[in-house]
């Protein structure tokens, strides 16, 4: 998928180009934004199975904190690299660039 050995040398970073076609994905600028989507929709799935495991099974807290801090931290790592790699691909779909103010003099009216 989006996260496969051409676009990433480690867990959470990207190559500079791609091996197969040497697209740069150095001119990408995904930023924040796929941090930002995970908290909120992994932070969402988490909390509701915690809340579900808490109503129905009654674990010490000791216990929940085994449970549910690992899955955080292993799904927001795993989970982060195909949410860069989506919204790299939604860039390059998109021919995305940074924007710029244009002032009514410089648009040729």
């Amino acid at each position: 998928m989006f996260a496969g050995p051409l676009l990433s040398t480690k867990v959470v970073t990207f190559a500079d180009r791609c091996s197969a076609c040497g697209l740069d994905f150095t001119r990408f600028n995904v930023g924040d934004g796929p941090a930002a989507f995970l908290t909120l929709i992994l932070g969402t799935i988490i909390t509701i199975a915690a809340i579900i495991v808490e109503l129905t099974l009654h674990p010490p807290l000791w216990l929940h904190m085994m449970i549910w801090l690992p899955l955080t931290a292993i799904g927001v790592v795993y989970t982060l690299r195909l949410a860069k790699g989506a919204l790299m691909a939604a860039e390059y779909r998109n021919e995305a660039r940074e924007g710029a103010v244009v002032r009514p003099e410089e648009d040729g009216e």
